[in-house]
Formats: structure tokens, sequence, C-alpha cells
């Protein structure tokens, strides 16, 4: 029977329990929310309070903290060290804690006019509250942003990002290993821009017929964005990218709506205002700390995309004049985590940054296999960040990266000018490292076996036998330690009296090992960026290296001019390419001058035994405009013309192929001179096959077998009548013998000989032969008319007689067999053309696919602005025909596997965002007028987003 009085105790500790459990459940909807110091209280929108600050500086930027404290305090952590600070409030049930207004704002540098990107004469579709246009040019500073200088507000309150989730990991700022004092920085550049010399060419009117030409087909490129950003907007909105054949939504760049940010400023430039503010509020709700996708961000996809087009979108749609502060905040807000990456001994970034707290406190080096591309493509997005906040640490991050790179280029590469394409970025000379550190090990040693004789004398202990090793073994155990550090600092990490730390802790991106075994100062003999490679380092302008020597001139422009170690390293550039890489392809019109740019290895760190691969890649399409927009800053006329032979090589890739795209990636055959270059078959085949002459060799050879193979079977026929008449046989009909000599050709067994053919069968069979009764046998099985040769078998006896029980014939008399002939360079070549589909000139395509790249129309509309020749706007929409039935689906447009095909290709279910970001930007302004985005007042960074220049 249950006893009350004996469980009261339980009873009554169960009901407390369940009454705070009740109580708890009832406060679930608290949650202890990390502040962002962007962040402004969200109450404060509702009031419509529009609060200008003006003269205060802006309060020192704190990061998102997800570990709360048990007070709720944390909602307070947004005080700087200027302020005191504040306390949080008593703690009460059934209150959720908002994260308090932290109002802050931006200072100004350098402003250029405010004017908003020209928007077409009719825009549809477009929302009320349109940015109105401003023409008027804010006051141009004449010194640096002070404490006392204006701030940057919004004009109405900021809405906070959503609440961390209660299970999600945030990223915290962590505290830096390696800071720059602010006396240390690298400073903005400041003053008046200089002259530059306008690039734009100057465009007549254009009659009526052009016009209405020009507008309709870009009308149709703006038709073709509208499609693919509804099926963006319908299957995969908020997310990085759709695809358009599934229907359905990926998330390779850490879920953040990729597509999305990528197109914000293509909405604007192309009149779409309506889907910009709907996608500006959607960007709102982004929280960059935090992603269920990755583990680490990849930095240069990050910069180029998010806060690129961010940026972007802020200046197109007015900048500091427009009403769209938010994309500002948000790139300080992207910036902010992205600023970790620099956290390094030499200030050199990290390009895959391990965000979660756990990861991002450790201590960092950057990579010591980098590629160019990503280590020097981060200048232009940093830099502008820097100009619009007035901020000098985000130029500094950047700067560092140029100099570093310069002082490379100064110190000199095998191919002097450019850089190889795997970077050692780590700062760390490994090979002296090595040394110093089995130096330490050996000081280590030494205090441990001095340690260990005064605990000898310390602790005396009785007599304990000890086993003494054979001393040949230990001579060649000594011998193997000093040749293997690695083992050398194991073994000095387990010195107990010099290593105070757990043998079994783990550790998580920790500093290099002592050889005490303790964790290192990070200290290093330093040195500046090397080749990464292992004795072979490519050089080339594609993948893996393109962006950085781009952006050489456009960091000049975006600077005014007024840093000039751009110009001169964009010079070194161009030199290096125009002396080691450039080629001219060897095509049927002779008349039309092409370029492209080769793959070079070098092998011994200098250039005295260079390879080459001759490509054609995609990615490679970016030089035309690169070396066209350097030669109008810089006035070198040649330059634009290599940049215009460049971009028509492109161009014509795109024509000669079956679907009228150019593939990923191919090879051509080179001309022997840029100047003259006759079209020669003979040597585009040799090419080809480059085992050309191994098959001279073979078809010389088969030729002497199946000479030896014919006068073989001659004789073999010959003897066999012989004897079959000595023998009295009567002929009954062809051997197959005779068949063999009169057409030359005997049924082949298709399998190649595995004997020589020198080796008469005869030879074999001659004692065979000698008995008349197997000549007659013989005889018989060489004639296809003798109704044995039809029986299967082989066990049938002689023609008339009982079934014998010799050894059958069929099998000691065979015929020797025909010698297969080798397929000849003539035949190679023509089954590779056929197969691959080789157009004229074209020796390999190794990457068939199409995946919506942009840097051929880019090239193709940089010449067209630069040049002002509408032969440019032609080429252009020949490719955007092609493009367009080649890769358009129902809900957008798809990457295709085979450019080559001439029958519908396969979609592979992938579309980018560069296609909108990038691609049809390029198109669309190709048929816009001149002063949409014009040359002479914006710079665009390497993913298409334009920077307003200073002016």
């Amino acid at each position: 029977m249950f006893r009350f009085r004996r469980y009261r105790v339980f009873v009554i500790t169960a009901f407390i329990l369940l009454v705070l459990l009740f109580q708890l459940g009832r406060n679930s909807n608290w949650e202890p929310t990390a502040s962002l110091p962007h962040a402004k209280d969200t109450h404060a929108k509702d009031s419509g309070s529009k609060n200008k600050e003006t003269n205060i500086r802006p309060p020192t930027y704190q990061p998102p903290n997800d570990k709360a404290s048990p007070d709720g305090a944390d909602a307070y952590r947004g005080a700087t060290p200027d302020e005191p600070q504040r306390q949080p409030p008593k703690k009460e049930q059934n209150i959720e804690i908002p994260v308090l207004k932290e109002d802050y704002g931006y200072q100004h540098y350098a402003p250029p006019p405010v004017t908003s990107v020209k928007a077409p004469a009719k825009i549809t579709g477009a929302k009320a509250g349109k940015p109105a246009t401003s023409t008027t040019a804010a006051p141009k500073p004449t010194k640096a942003p002070s404490s006392n200088d204006k701030l940057i507000v919004d004009e109405e309150p900021y809405t906070a990002p959503k609440k961390l989730s209660k299970t999600a990991v945030h990223w915290v700022k962590p505290t830096e290993y390696f800071p720059v004092p602010t006396e240390s920085l690298i400073r903005l550049p400041t003053g008046k821009p200089k002259p530059i010399p306008s690039i734009q060419a100057l465009f007549p009117p254009e009659s009526p017929a052009t016009k209405g030409k020009r507008e309709k087909r870009l009308a149709k490129v703006k038709a073709e964005a509208e499609r693919a950003w509804g099926g963006y907007k319908k299957y995969a909105w908020t997310h990085d990218e759709v695809q358009p054949v599934s229907k359905k939504a990926r998330d390779p760049f850490c879920g953040w709506a990729a597509t999305m940010v990528d197109s914000l400023d293509t909405l604007w430039i192309m009149g779409m205002t309506g889907e910009f503010d709907e996608a500006v509020e959607a960007v709102r709700e982004i929280d960059f700390t935090t992603t269920p996708h990755r583990t680490d961000i990849p930095v240069f996809e990050t910069i180029i995309r998010y806060l690129g087009g961010l940026l972007a979108a802020y200046d197109v749609s007015g900048g500091h004049s427009g009403r769209y502060k938010v994309l500002l905040d948000k790139a300080l807000e992207l910036a902010e985590i992205l600023m970790g990456v620099f956290d390094t001994p030499n200030r050199m970034p990290v390009l895959y940054y391990n965000w979660k707290p756990d990861y991002a406190s450790q201590p960092h080096r950057a990579s010591s296999g980098s590629s160019v591309a990503e280590l020097g493509s981060m200048s232009m997005e940093f830099t502008r960040l820097a100009q619009l906040t007035g901020e000098d640490r985000f130029y500094d991050a950047v700067a560092r990266i140029t100099d570093a790179f310069e002082e490379w280029q100064q110190r000199g590469t095998a191919l002097d000018g450019i850089f190889p394409t795997n970077v050692d970025a780590s700062g760390c000379n490994r090979t002296a490292l090595n040394l110093l550190l089995a130096e330490e090990k050996s000081k280590a040693a030494q205090e441990q076996e001095r340690l260990e004789a005064e605990k000898e004398e310390e602790e005396p202990v009785g007599y304990e036998r000890r086993e003494v090793a054979d001393e040949k073994e230990e001579a060649y155990q000594d011998e193997a330690d000093a040749d293997t550090l690695k083992r050398d600092l194991a073994e000095a990490a387990r010195i107990p009296a010099l290593n105070g730390r757990d043998p079994h802790a783990g550790s998580r991106r920790s500093a290099p090992v002592k050889a005490s075994g303790a964790l290192a100062e990070w200290e290093c003999p330093a040195q500046g960026l090397v080749s990464g490679g292992y004795g072979t380092d490519s050089y080339g302008m594609g993948g893996s290296q393109d962006s950085a020597y781009e952006y050489f001139p456009k960091q000049y422009l975006l600077l005014g001019g007024l840093e000039p170690k751009y110009r001169t390293m964009h010079e070194k550039t161009v030199k290096a390419v125009k002396k080691y890489l450039l080629y001219r392809p060897m095509i049927e019109d002779e008349s039309r001058e092409l370029l492209f740019s080769a793959k070079a290895y070098a092998y011994h760190g200098d250039d005295q035994s260079l390879t080459y691969d001759y490509e054609v890649t995609h990615l490679t399409c970016f030089l035309g405009g690169m070396f066209g927009l350097g030669g109008k800053i810089f006035g070198s006329e040649e330059d634009v013309e290599i940049g215009k032979k460049l971009a028509d090589g492109c161009a014509w890739a795109y024509e000669v192929m079956p679907t009228g795209i150019m593939p990923e990636t191919s090879f051509v055959m080179p001309c022997k001179s840029v100047e003259k270059c006759p079209w020669n078959e003979t040597a585009w085949h040799e090419k080809m096959d480059p085992n050309h002459k191994w098959r001279e060799e073979q078809m010389a050879d088969y030729l002497e077998r199946r000479k030896a193979w014919e006068e073989e079977v001659k004789e073999l026929k010959e003897a066999a009548n012989l004897k079959k008449k000595q023998a009295g046989g009567t002929k009954a009909g062809q051997t197959v013998a005779d068949k063999a000599i009169e057409t030359d050709e005997v049924a082949s067994v298709h399998k190649r000989s595995t004997e020589d053919a020198s080796d008469s069968i005869l030879d074999r069979n001659r004692k065979t032969m000698e008995d008349s009764e197997a000549v007659e046998k013989i005889g018989e099985e060489l004639d296809f008319n003798t109704p044995s040769r039809h029986k299967t078998g082989g066990h049938q006896g002689h023609a008339g007689s009982s079934e014998s029980s010799q050894t059958p014939l069929i099998d000691e008399f065979e015929l020797p067999p025909e010698p297969i002939p080798p397929q000849t360079h003539k035949e190679y070549v023509k089954e590779r053309i056929a197969n691959d589909r080789l157009p004229p000139g074209f020796t390999s395509l190794n990457d068939k696919r199409y995946i919506l790249r942009p840097e051929a129309i880019e090239s193709v509309w940089y010449m067209y602005r630069i040049t002002g020749d509408s032969a440019w706007q032609e080429k252009g929409w020949r490719m955007f025909e092609s493009v367009i039935a080649a890769t358009s689906v129902a809900e957008g447009h798809s990457a295709i596997d085979d450019v080559t095909t001439d029958k519908a290709a396969t979609y592979m279910d992938n579309m980018e965002s560069f296609w909108l970001a990038e691609t049809l930007k390029y198109f669309y302004l190709l048929f816009a007028t001149p002063d949409v985005v014009s040359l002479d007042e914006w710079v665009f960074n390497t993913e298409a987003h334009p920077f307003r220049r200073p002016s």
C-alpha cells in the first residue's frame, strides 16, 4: 500500500519540478540575442523616428556573440570604450529582451558625384517611390575625414536582421592575434584625382533605323533576363542558385542568396526597379554570421559576388543620396566577418575561412598553396568599401597584398612580370625553419638529460637491472633520428620537463610546435610571396590567374591615378604576356589576324626550358578587354590593337562551333609567326596526330609482313597442288590459297599474329607433308568445294573411307594468319575529326561544356565602347542568339555539356549567379546607349559590378 508519509519528499520534489518546467515552457519565447552593432531597434522603425546624428564618431564595431550571458546582459554589449557601461535590467519573467538600438554611421571619403546610373527611358513594372536621380555633385573634400565630419546615417531606421537561432552556431568576432597598430595602417590615397584619358569612343548620333534595330535587340536581352530572374524567384528565392531544369534550389556559396545579391545592380541597370526593391528587402534579412551549408567561407567568391554586388548596387542606386543605405550596412556586416581572414603573421589572407568560433578563434597562417587570382582579387572591393566608409583598415588589408605582389614582381620570376599559378603566401621559410627546429630540439634534449641527472641525485633508488641496447642499434637509431625531423619533433614533444601540455589533448589550427613541445610564438624565418610549386611552375592568363592582373589597371582607375604602382605592375604584366604568351592560331581565313594567350611551363625557375600548351579557354577571353582598357588608360595604341585581336579570337571560337558557342577548354594549331600565317592542312593534321611518324613506321613494317605472308601462302598452295597431283587427286575447285593469291586478301581471322611472318608454316609441317595421304588430305581441306570442308569439327576421315582415328589434319595444316593493317595517319586524323567534331585549326576539345560564362562577351563589349565600331555589336548579337538557342529552358537558362553537337545538347541543370550578374548584363550594355554605365565614370570588378570612379 502506498505510504504518503514515506514518499512525501519525493512527491513534493516532483511537484516543484513540474511547476518549474511549466514556467520554463511559458518563457520559451525568450531568447538572448547577440546584438549586431549595426542593428537598430526594430521598435524604432515602427515609431517612425528618423534621427540624424552629426559630429559624433561612430562607435567601435562589436561582433555578435552567440554565447549568451545568463542574465541577458549580452544585449548591452554594444558599449564603446568611451561610453559608460550600461547596466542590464533586473530579470523579469515573460519578457522578451529586444536588441537595443545601436545607431552608427560612416564618414564619407572623397564622394564622387551622386548621380545614379541612368535608367532606360521607359521602365515597366516599377514600383512607386523610385529614388529620384540627383545631378548635384557633392563638395570635394580637401583633406581626410576627421571626427568632426558629418556622419552618414539612414534616412529610415535600419531593421535588425533575424534573431539568432537557438541551435545554429554563429560567427563571433575573435580577438586578433596579429593586429595592425592604428599608426601603422596604410592610408587610402587622398587628393584630387589625376587626369586620365577618355576610355570610351565618341559615338555619333544614330539613325532611326539603327536605333530601332538596337532597341529591338535590347528588349530581347531584357526579356531573357526577366525570364531567368523569374525562374530564380519562383524556385530558389533567397537561395544561392536555381536549377532551372529540375526546378530546385542549391546553395554552394553559404546559402546567402548569391544570385539575388549578384544580380542587384543588373536589375537596376535594366530598369527592373520593382524587382530591385523586393530583392533589397530580402537582402535585409540575410544573416552573414551563420550558414548551415558550409563550415568554411570561400573568400574569393564571397568578395567578388556578395561584397562587390552589395557595393555596386549601393553605387548605381544613388549611393549616399539614394535610399538604399541597407546595402552599405550589409556590405559592412559581411566585411567585418571577412576581415578575420587577414589576421595572419604576414597579413596575407586565409582563402577558405573556417568561420565557426571554435576555429575562427585559433591563430592561422595563409596557405602555402594559394592561387594568384584568389590572392590578388580583393583590392577593388575593399578599396571601394574604404572610400564609402572612410575606414582605412579596409584599404590597409588589401594594400599589403598588392605590396607583396609588387615586391615579388621586382624580385623576379621565371617569366618576369607575371607570377606562377601556385603561390606560397605563408610568409614562412620552411627550409630555414626546419634547421631552427632541429637545433632547438638538440638543446631541449640536452636540458632533459640535465634534469634527469638532477632527479637521480635528488631521488636515489636501489639497484635496478637495466637492459643495455646493442651499440650498433643505438648508432643506427641516432642516425635515423638525425635524418627525420618529424620523428625528432615528436620525440622532443614528449619531454615532460619542457612540455606542460597534455600529450593526449587535441589542438585545432594551433600554432607551430617548438622542438620543446610548447606552442611557438608564430616566429619563423620570414619570406615574401614565392612559388608554391615543386620544381615546375605554370604561367598563364586563364583560371587561377586572370583577375589578379585584371585588377591592376582597374585599381588605378578606382584610386583616381593617385597610386602609381598599379600602372607599373600592369605595364610589366602586359610586357611579359606579349613576350612569352601571345600566339596566333592557324585558321583557314588567313586574312583574319587573331590572338590567344598560351600557358607556359618553367622547370628550373627560369625561361630557358619553357614548354607550352596552346590553349583556348573561355576564362582567358577577358584578356582582350584588359588590354584595350589598359591601352586607353596608359596611352598604348599597340595594346588596344592587341586587345582587338584577342577579343576577335574568342568571337571566332564561337563562330566555328556547331552550336555557335565556344567550349570551356580547347587547343589549336599555333602559327610559327604572328606576322604571316598561311593555312597548312598537313601541318594541322600532324599536330593533331603526334604519333604520325610512328604510324608510318608501323605501315612500312606491315607491308613487309604482308609480302612475306603472300609468298608463304603461295608456297603452301603450290606444294599442296603438287602433292595432290602426285597422290592422284583431282582438282575439285579453287583452293583457299588460289583465292588468296588472286584477290590478294584472305578472310581475316580478326586477331593479330603472335608469330613472326618469316617463320614458315611449310617448315613446321615439312615432315608431315612427306606422307602422301596427308598431302591429299590438306589439299581437300584447302578446297572450299570439298564436302568435308563444310562440316564442323575437323575429325572427318578421307573422302569415301571410314572415319579415321589419326590426328585431325585441319589442325596440323593451318593457314598463316593474315597481317592486320595498322591505322594510317590519314585514317586516324579523319576519325578524330569526325568523332570529336573538330573544326579546322583545333587539335583538341578537352572540355566541351558551356556554363553560361561571360568573358567573351565582356571583351566584345569593351571593344565596342572603346572603338565605337558597330561590328562588335554584330559579333555580340550572333553570340547572344546562339547562347539563348542552346541554353533556354522553361524556367531560365541552363549550362550545357557539349557545344559541338548538332543535336540538342544535354542540360547540366545549373544556372550560376554570374549569368544574370555578368553575361546578360554585358549583352544588355552592348545594346544600351553608351552613356549607360560609361567607362569614363565607372569601373567594373571581375564579377561585372560597377563601382563609381572618383572625379
